[in-house]
């Protein structure tokens, strides 16, 4: 750090040591020193910056700025020639031309950049090429759902979260509606990315990229993910269906929950508490912590009990999971004996 410290500073010293005896614009030597000291400090200044940037940033930056400046440069000769009878005009727009359109192709290789996949040039960029950030899109449902927010704070999601300002939109309309249940909703999707924001382990991007020709917010995720080679992160079964079709890679938190809930078996005992009245006779519904439906038969009479099923069949649908039980009133008995009756072989004494 020391000798990054000391190059530095002879790096200023000489900038303005050459300006001191160079004297441009046809400045005097005092304020041409200052002049190539500010120079020089402005020059580290920027590098200090620069080097905090990733490869990425750097590649878009330098890439922005290079078709700006041709582009730029295909614009003066324009100029000359039309106006070769105003120099100092055609000069201005020059030299107005190479600054706004070199100022705009750094700013936007330095907005995208790192949307670049260097993956793409193999080994050309060392370990930079395998480390390929993981961009993930939130639709306005994800959001609004919330446990979005919990599943970063655990954290199972990496690389960085996008979210297009046409969904931004959606929400703040949905949180303007006359609706009361809309507005509260729109909300909580609102407090729901400041708390994401907060949370120090990933990172939240807000992206101004729009298709004007699209006018379906679901279409428009898809056209960007396609254009960024991004996932969407949603928990709408239509999105993620028409996403799969144009092949677009989502990622669905409603399967993520019902992959996450316990495995159980036709066979096994279960412990619920009998909510309600089933829609068939003599039926009841429980549910369980992570809110699966259970359906028991015989279990009418049993409504507000803790009782013990047997569960007779799973049934797994795209809304969930739902068990299906049977309640047996000669089955009742502490569960550590039932266990031992099965167990024990038939015939036994």
């Amino acid at each position: 750090m020391y000798d990054l410290f000391v190059v530095r500073a002879v790096f200023v010293l000489l900038l303005s040591v050459c300006a001191f005896f160079l004297t441009p614009f046809r400045l005097s030597p005092p304020v041409s020193a200052v002049f190539g000291l500010a120079l020089g400090l402005v020059a580290v200044a920027l590098e200090m910056r620069v080097k905090q940037l990733s490869l990425k940033r750097l590649i878009g930056c330098a890439v922005g700025s290079v078709l700006g400046i041709f582009g730029a440069f295909l614009v003066s000769l324009v100029l000359q020639s039309s106006l070769s009878g105003q120099e100092s005009t055609a000069s201005f727009l020059q030299l107005a031309t190479l600054l706004v359109m070199g100022y705009g192709g750094l700013a936007i290789g330095w907005t995208k950049g790192d949307m670049l996949n260097l993956a793409a040039f193999g080994n050309l960029f060392g370990s930079e090429a395998t480390s390929k950030t993981a961009f993930k899109i939130l639709d306005t449902s994800v959001i609004i759902d919330g446990r979005i927010s919990d599943i970063v704070e655990t954290g199972f999601l990496d690389g960085v979260l996008v979210i297009p300002q046409f969904v931004l939109r959606e929400l703040q309309q949905v949180a303007d509606s006359a609706d009361s249940l809309k507005r509260n909703r729109g909300r909580r999707g609102l407090d729901i990315l400041q708390t994401i924001q907060k949370t120090a382990d990933i990172q939240v991007r807000i992206v101004e990229d729009d298709f004007p020709n699209v006018r379906e917010v679901d279409l428009k995720l898809i056209e960007l993910a396609k254009l960024y080679a991004c996932t969407i992160v949603t928990n709408d079964f239509n999105l993620n269906k028409v996403a799969q079709l144009h092949g677009v890679e989502v990622l669905n938190i409603n399967e993520l929950a019902n992959a996450l809930k316990p495995v159980v078996l036709p066979g096994e005992v279960m412990r619920v508490f009998i909510l309600k009245e089933g829609k068939e006779h003599n039926q009841g519904v429980a549910y369980l912590d992570d809110g699966t439906m259970v359906v028991v038969d015989n279990a009418r009479k049993q409504i507000s009990k803790t009782v013990d099923i047997i569960v007779t069949s799973v049934l797994q649908t795209t809304a969930g999971k739902m068990i299906f039980g049977r309640f047996d009133e000669r089955s009742q008995g502490p569960p550590s004996e039932r266990t031992r009756e099965r167990e024990q072989p038939a015939g036994a004494a």
